[in-house]
Order: C-alpha cells, then structure tokens, then sequence
C-alpha cells in the first residue's frame, strides 16, 4: 500500500455544539442536522448504518436509508423481514443507527428498539416507490444464497410478466417497516485536537437527561 494511513487526518472545525445551541430536545437538533445535511453537499444525507446482533452475540451493520422522522414515531426504515436484520430484530429488538455527515463534520449514534409499523403504513409507503423498487421487493429474497446474478434476473423477468396487468402492485407480506424508539442519541460535532464536542441524551420517566461526554 502506497498510502501511509497513520499519516492520513485533517482537522475538524468548522462549527461547535455547546449546551445552549443543542436545546434539551434530541428531536429538534437532529431535525436541524438533518436539514442542514439536506440542504448541503451531501450525497445521500439519509444513510444511516444500522447495526443488529445475531444470535450469537455477533453485531451485523449494514448502510440503510432513512425513510421517515419525527418526534412521535422516531426514525424509520423499510426492509425484508425475512432477511438478516428481520430475522436478528425479530430476535432482539435493540438496535442501533449511526448517521455521518462528513460536510457538516457530525455524527449522531441512536440506541433503541425497532418496532414493526402498522401494516398500513407499510402499505403506503410500498405503493408510494417505482414500480421497478416493487418488484424487487418480491423478487429479491434477501440475505438468502443465490447461484447467480441471472437467478435473480429471470425471476425480475418473471413477476414482470406476472404483474404486467396490474395497476397496482400488492406489498409482500414479508416486506415491510420499522420505526426505531430511541433509549439514548448521541451528537458528535468535530473539533480541532481531536476534543470534539460529544452531547448525549437519555430517556428517563420524565423525558430527556443531556449530558457532556469527554472525547
């Protein structure tokens, strides 16, 4: 390797976030970073990492998209239920969400668990993709083994052909969404020398405890 990663850095200091501009709601300053991140230069300001422990302890994470926000619901996604993050929340519920906006120099950490959403919402939601993202769904069953690319291309081809007359696609029963109920959210704004400014809140009876974590 011709690059020497121990050399590889920069300097982060392009904002700060101290008590008063962070507010005590976590709702409404991830609401701004988010938009902030909307509004800037970021390819896909909605991947997230969502990461899931199998049954043997092992945590799994993968880039997701974030699909859904707000203060009453949390943070949402669509997936197969059937694959390995299904299959691990249907086991273990808790979760968590990392979002890394490298323009705006942040990070937010999420911990929580994932709820299945209503059917209806799912539903929704299905109908509301191109008609070419529903057929994926049915036909990708995923995490699953494959003998080929052309295994999942002629069966692509298949349900083309069977839906062809059909206005509306049906959502699969095994594709649907979750919303994830936050126990703790970190936010991470960089700062030069490596002290970067870390505020955590956690859920308590009496709603949201924010505290200053050392770097």
């Amino acid at each position: 390797m011709n690059q020497n990663l121990e050399a590889l850095r920069r300097t982060y200091d392009l904002d700060s976030l101290d008590e008063h501009k962070a507010g005590d709601c976590p709702f409404a300053l991830f609401t701004r970073w988010l938009q902030d991140a909307l509004s800037g230069e970021v390819l896909d300001p909605n991947a997230m990492t969502v990461t899931t422990v199998d049954a043997e302890g092992q945590p799994k994470a993968r880039t997701l998209l974030l699909k859904g926000f707000s203060a009453e619901q949390g943070w949402i996604f669509y997936t197969n239920y059937l694959s390995d993050k299904g299959r691990e929340l249907a086991a273990n519920p808790r979760c968590s969400l990392l979002f890394w906006w490298e323009q705006q120099q942040r990070q937010v950490r999420i911990e929580g668990r994932a709820i299945q959403l209503d059917p209806a919402q799912s539903e929704a939601y299905f109908q509301s993709r191109p008609r070419e993202s529903q057929i994926g769904a049915w036909a990708s069953e995923q995490s699953q083994v494959i003998a080929s690319r052309a295994t999942l291309t002629e069966r692509q081809a298949m349900l083309e052909e069977q839906f062809k007359d059909c206005a509306i696609l049906p959502r699969p029963e095994h594709w649907g969404g979750y919303r994830i109920e936050a126990q703790r959210v970190e936010f991470w704004q960089g700062q030069p020398s490596r002290l970067h400014d870390r505020l955590n809140f956690i859920r308590t009876e009496d709603g949201w405890k924010r505290e200053r974590l050392a770097p």
